[in-house]
Formats: C-alpha cells, sequence, structure tokens
C-alpha cells in the first residue's frame, strides 16, 4: 500500500461513525460518505462520541465528508461501515464506480459479508467489533467501551496491508490482527443472539417483569450458541469485555443465588441493541435476524444440535418483527410462546 493510504468510510452510523472519529483524530486522510440527514450533521457539526457511563464527556470530531462515491475514485481503502441487508446493493454500486482497485474492509456481523463481497472484490478484510454503540442523532454516537477491533481475511492473504492498516487504525482504536477470523466471527455472532431477545422484550424500553425469567432465557440462548458452533467446529476466540465461554455456562448452569448478581451487572452494561434501534427506534422491518440467529439456527440443522431456544427466538423474531408497530413483549408471554414453540 502506498504511504498515508486514502481511507474513505462509507456509513457513518453508530460503528462506522465511532471507529472513524477515533482514527480520524489521530490520521488526517480519512473521508465519511453517506446520505440524508447523517451527511448533513457531518458536514454541519462533524461527529460527537461519548461513553455511555460518562455522557459528560462528550468529544467532538470535525472530520472530512465526500458528496458521493464519484469523490472516492481514488480511495485505496474503503471501509464498508453497513448492515447486512444493506450490503448487496452497496457493493455493487461501489463497485460500479471504483472497480477492483480498493481494499474493502467489512464491519458487518456474521458470515453474509463473506458470500457477498468476493463476488465484486478481491481484496477483502473482514473486521469484528467487540463493542456495542448507539446513534442518539444523526452524528451523535454513544460507546459501551472503545473496541477493540479484529481484523482477518479468509484465507490468512493481505497480511501486510492488514499490518499497515491495523496500525493506522489503532492510533485510534486497539485493532488485532488474527489468522483465525472466522473463529472471531462466530464468537461474535453467539454474542449477537442477545440482540434478538432484548428487542423482543424491549430491554432499556419497558420494565423486564422477571428478572430471574430473563436470565433463563438469555443465558440459554447464548449457550445453546456456544454448543452450536463448537459442533461446527469452531473455538472460542476472546474478544475484548465480551463473556467468555465459561462465564456464558456459569450464567446458564449455576443456581441463581450466584449467578444473578453478575446477570444483572452485566445486564445493567447493556444499551439497546443495534436490532432494538432499527425495530423500535426507527419503526423499520429490516433486521439482521437471518444473518445472526438464522445463521445459528442454519449451523444447529447441518450439525444436528437440538437448540430449541434458538428456534423459538427466530421463530417469534419473524413474527412479530414483520408485524406494523411491533410492540415488545412481556417476558412472561415470551417465555409462553417459547415453550409451546418447543413442545
Amino acid at each position: 500500500m502506498k504511504i498515508n493510504p486514502k481511507i474513505v468510510f462509507f456509513g457513518a452510523g453508530a460503528i462506522g461513525g465511532s471507529v472513524g472519529a477515533w482514527v480520524a483524530r489521530q490520521y488526517e486522510n480519512i473521508f465519511f460518505l453517506d446520505r440524508g440527514q447523517i451527511q448533513e450533521a457531518l458536514k454541519a457539526r462533524g461527529i460527537t462520541v461519548y461513553p455511555g457511563d460518562a455522557p459528560a464527556q462528550r468529544e467532538t470530531v470535525v472530520v472530512k465528508v465526500l458528496g458521493g462515491l464519484e469523490e472516492a475514485v481514488d480511495a485505496d481503502v474503503l471501509v464498508l461501515a453497513v448492515k447486512n441487508y444493506s450490503l448487496g446493493l452497496v457493493a455493487e454500486e461501489v463497485h460500479k464506480r471504483l472497480g477492483d482497485r480498493p481494499v474493502i474492509i467489512s464491519m458487518a456481523n456474521g458470515v453474509e459479508n463473506q458470500r457477498v463481497l468476493p463476488r465484486y472484490f478481491s481484496k477483502v478484510i473482514y473486521c469484528v467489533i467487540s463493542y456495542n454503540a448507539w446513534m442518539d442523532e444523526p452524528g451523535v454516537i454513544g460507546f459501551q467501551k472503545k473496541g477493540p477491533l479484529i481484523f482477518g481475511t479468509l484465507a490468512n492473504e493481505l497480511q501486510e496491508e492488514m499490518k499497515e492498516l491495523a496500525g493506522i487504525f489503532n492510533r485510534g482504536v486497539e485493532t488485532i490482527v488474527t489468522d483465525h477470523i472466522q473463529d472471531a466471527v462466530h464468537c461474535k455472532l453467539v454474542i449477537n443472539l442477545a440482540n434478538s431477545l432484548t428487542t423482543l422484550v424491549g430491554h432499556q424500553v419497558r420494565p423486564i417483569s422477571d428478572l430471574g425469567l430473563y436470565q433463563k432465557i438469555m443465558t440459554g440462548l447464548l449457550l445453546e450458541g456456544v454448543e452450536v458452533i463448537r459442533a461446527a467446529g469452531y473455538r472460542e476466540c476472546r474478544l475484548g469485555g465480551i463473556p467468555s465461554w465459561r462465564t456464558i455456562w456459569m450464567g446458564a448452569r449455576l443456581p441463581r443465588f450466584i449467578s444473578g448478581p453478575l446477570f444483572r451487572r452485566n445486564l445493567a452494561k447493556m444499551n439497546l441493541s443495534s436490532m432494538a434501534q432499527d425495530i423500535i427506534q426507527r419503526k423499520g422491518t429490516e433486521t439482521e435476524l437471518e444473518s445472526i440467529n438464522g445463521r445459528i439456527v442454519e449451523l444447529a440443522d447441518k450439525f444436528k444440535v437440538k437448540a430449541p431456544l434458538n428456534r423459538a427466538i427466530y421463530q417469534i423474531c419473524k413474527q412479530e418483527f414483520a408485524r406494523p408497530g411491533f410492540q415488545p413483549l412481556d417476558v412472561k408471554e415470551l417465555w409462553a410462546r417459547i415453550q409451546k414453540h418447543s413442545a
């Protein structure tokens, strides 16, 4: 790669905006590309980031904003910070304008990006995001913790490019290069299973009527996810402060008087998930359900793992999220429906 490559972030939502802002503070050759209100907010006010546990500690970064892809034709690196349900159209558009010249960094969850992007690009780096972030309004982003990011490629190619780009990103946020990107992707996928449950019950939107029952569903859902990806041959990859497999097992198997306090502490740290932002806040119908929950159910089928909680949650989400004006369920109602699905 050339010295000081031009890096363009396509998408400045919660993840693209926070990562881009952190790196832009220390690296000048970064540009942002988005549309509508986000584009206008970035031009007018830059990007403001703040830690969720200290919202007064806000920092605003003035950023360079492009008017369209035609201004990115000389980009050396394009960071695709869009969700899987938008990725196909975005990849096609980028390829028409930029061809196969830039290195692509994909920040989408799951493995759908591994199916889509190689159809258009030969130099793709996959980035696992090991933190939660949310967008209060265009250009204003809160985060649970800062990083880390994990870079990897499917055949462990592009080693020099990953090393150089990790060096640039490390100026703003911890960035690690791994030879085991599929392990990292699938371990993150297990944690992402929580998004569907927190959306269904309206975590941080409505009170949880039975915390013990909520813990039972949550920890069981995640433990099943671990069992599925382990059966599929993936190994644990520790992702920053994300719970280990041992912690997940203890939450699901130890008596609640032992595991309950830890669960409640972790629950207090959880913010509105990206899925809940899509469904509850933005009143949308497109989510990452298929690329997260659908992938786990697909693997469960392939490797003959029962995973009844995951199957039930997946089906209930498909039913509920398709309804206009989705309203979160009480956790007791959800449990009754899970039992009906699992019968």
